[in-house]
């Protein structure tokens, strides 16, 4: 069909995980008409399930794209992963929707994945409609979900619907806003229907001054006037919709289908996208940002949001249209890397189905293969009208692991298949540790980085071993030193001779290292005090008391010696370089480690156990706030107790809490500590030789 931007709906499914994210997705596929049979996850038949590794563990890993049409509508269902280890999956998801529909169980109520998810909603300001999930369990209650959901998520949540009863007898829905079913309701269940249904009408007038203005002065409303409002409240965000469901038994899918095409918004309903102009030229107000709106008379522009690495098709890049249309063959420009690429086959994605198209409009959801360099989160657009959109903001990486290749062969393939990984998600990055020597992944989580093994294993044909990266420690000096060394060396032939005098003085942390000349009288000729520097600056690199690399250093050299005949670069290198050792000794040598900002975020129950757990790993707690039920903890913390903590934290916390990590500064390791490092390097040195 040919489709309008006023048609498209690009919906994003978030839910804690097990909450019925997929089920809804597949159900909404199957009413749309877009699939002749439901799959389960159960069987591994979903349309958003569909790699080997989500069917094996039977939960949802990538983020998945489909769609549907149904009565002139076009919907781009954004299938999301539950598990926040997969966190950078979701972030590509939200960027690309104009609304989310966010599941939360009846009985579990608003998880520590659902307050995640909420953050990521309102970061971006997306309209919201709220599914209270599997009503048809024992002890489902919809009234204290819906009491969670607004001490959590503020007032402006409010039911749509009211449940036709609850656990087994659960069996529909009376919608509150058209009124239609709050008849058949019986009892209490019609009062709280009733009260609802005015608390509602309320909460819709509020959302807007002149309806609020005439619901006072008449003390109603009419539905066309109510209805109208509803939509405007969601589309702003100042209205959530709550309503109850049994997605496996299909009841509340219908009600979620009219969601979706009478209230939440279009491309043409939200606000415009801003962006840098390549033009370089300000605008009126001085910036060089310009408003991008989903016009498809205007030039074409789009964001990429996900890539996927497929063996047969190559690199396919999905993208949002943000604005024009864009054909087959097109030339366009990709803005973020200066380049230019082609359009080849354009094809809408059903999970892992691909729709052939000619064309696709602003505000859709389409993706094209075999671009050259392009890779998510770049920005395409017309050759003539550049625009840049901002960088889709993807967490650092949480744990680490070190790798390395089981076999020869392994070892030729693993930087190829890391790399084609590391399109696919973008929270999962690689790196050669030049300190270390090790190659070292790291991710969101232990499951986040178990899953991508398993992909370099069972897909690529990739094995490797894994083990705790080497903490990359440096050393430096608390105090200054002063030495003078001798080097003659005399052979058969020509002979070498440097006298060096140098002093060090410690420098303020993250300085570096700093090499004076303070030579006078040309005791040593300028070329060989550069040799001297030269000598120093590989005596740096091999360490004074464990091997590791010295910072934060200041080398003095002031005086020395030189021969006629035998005095030479090598020579100075050598003199220079037991000479900074030796000061180096007198000068009170340390031990330095990375220190890392972490930000965690943990329910209130936990928090003893949290502090506790800190104070263990020389952690120091920096501040504390409250979110949404939890509690954010900023501290800094050695790295080398960071590597096993994401395990910990899951076991103290029931898998409710989380991390983030961020390198902040090196600081001086505890002697008791430094100790026990020291040794340790001694020990692999003495083995390796």
């Amino acid at each position: 069909m040919a489709v309008l931007t006023k048609d498209i709906r690009n919906v994003v499914f978030l839910a804690h995980s097990g909450t019925g994210k997929t089920t809804l997705v597949e159900n909404l596929l199957f009413r749309g008409g877009s699939i002749s049979k439901k799959g389960s996850i159960a069987a591994g038949t979903t349309v958003s399930d569909y790699s080997d590794d989500e069917k094996e563990r039977k939960t949802s890993i990538d983020l998945s794209v489909a769609y549907y049409e149904k009565g002139g509508i076009k919907v781009n269902l954004l299938d999301a992963p539950g598990y926040l280890d997969y966190i950078g999956q979701v972030i590509a998801g939200v960027n690309a929707a104009d609304a989310a529909i966010l599941l939360i169980d009846a009985v579990s109520g608003v998880e520590v994945g659902t307050v995640k998810f909420w953050k990521l909603i309102k970061g971006l300001n997306l309209p919201v409609t709220i599914v209270v999930n599997k009503m048809d369990k024992d002890n489902a209650d919809f009234e204290k979900a819906l009491e969670s959901i607004r001490s959590r998520f503020g007032k402006n949540c409010v039911a749509l619907c009211y449940p036709d009863g609850s656990g087994a007898s659960f069996s529909g829905m009376a919608n509150l806003l058209t009124k239609e079913g709050i008849d058949k309701l019986q009892g209490c269940d019609r009062d709280n229907a009733d009260r609802l249904s005015s608390e509602m009408t309320e909460g819709v007038a509020e959302s807007d001054d002149v309806l609020l203005e005439k619901y006072l002065e008449e003390g109603e409303l009419s539905s066309e006037d109510l209805n109208k409002a509803f939509r405007t409240g969601v589309v702003s965000g100042k209205i959530i919709p709550v309503i109850p469901a049994s997605i496996e038994k299909g009841i509340g899918v219908d009600e979620i289908m009219g969601i979706i095409r009478d209230y939440i918004p279009s491309p043409e309903d939200r606000p415009a996208v801003e962006a840098g102009s390549s033009a370089g030229k300000a605008n009126e107000s001085g910036s060089n940002t310009v408003s991008v709106e989903p016009q498809v008379e205007a030039p074409f522009s789009c964001q990429v949001f996900k890539t996927i690495s497929d063996p047969y098709a190559g690199r396919i890049s999905i993208f949002r249209v943000r604005s024009g249309k864009v054909v087959l063959n097109q030339m366009v420009k990709n803005v973020s890397r200066n380049s230019p690429e082609k359009i080849g086959q354009l094809f809408y994605l059903k999970g892992k189905e691909q729709v052939q198209t000619g064309s696709a409009v602003a505000g859709d959801i389409v993706a094209v293969t075999k671009l050259k360099d392009t890779h998510t989160g770049d920005s395409i657009s017309d050759e003539k009208k550049c625009v840049k959109f901002k960088n889709i903001n993807f967490p650092e990486a949480a744990i680490s692991f070190s790798i390395r290749p089981k076999s020869r062969s392994d070892e030729d393939k693993i930087s190829n298949v890391l790399g084609k990984l590391m399109e696919e998600d973008p929270t999962f990055q690689m790196f050669l540790d030049k300190q270390t020597h090790e190659l070292v992944i790291s991710g969101m989580g232990d499951l986040h980085l178990k899953t991508m093994l398993s992909r370099m294993k069972n897909r690529y044909g990739v094995d490797v071993e894994i083990g705790t990266p080497k903490v990359a420690y440096k050393e430096t000096i608390t105090s200054n030193g002063d030495s003078k060394y001798r080097h003659k060396k005399q052979t058969g032939g020509a002979g070498q001779f440097a006298e060096v005098w140098m002093r060090v003085e410690p420098l303020p942390r993250g300085e570096g290292f700093d090499f004076v000349d303070k030579v006078v009288g040309g005791a040593i000729p300028k070329q060989l005090v550069g040799s001297c520097e030269k000598g120093v600056r590989h005596a740096l690199a091999d360490g004074i008391i464990a091997g590791f690399p010295v910072t934060d250093i200041r080398v003095v050299v002031y005086d020395g010696k030189t021969h006629p005949v035998d005095s030479k670069d090598i020579a100075f290198q050598i003199a220079a370089a037991h000479a900074f050792r030796e000061s180096c000794e007198k000068a009170k040598p340390s031990l330095l480690e990375p220190i890392m900002n972490v930000e965690l975020t943990v329910p209130e129950e936990n928090m003893g156990d949290i502090t506790g757990s800190l104070s263990s790993r020389r952690g120091r707690v920096q501040g504390m706030d409250s979110e949404g039920g939890m509690q954010i903890v900023k501290a800094q913390i050695p790295l080398e107790e960071m590597y096993k903590y994401a395990n910990e934290l899951k076991s103290l916390t029931a898998g409710r809490a989380t991390y983030t990590m961020s390198f902040s500064h090196y600081d001086s390791v505890p002697s008791n500590v430094a100790q026990k490092v020291i040794s340790q390097s001694k020990k692999g040195k003495k083995e390796e030789e």
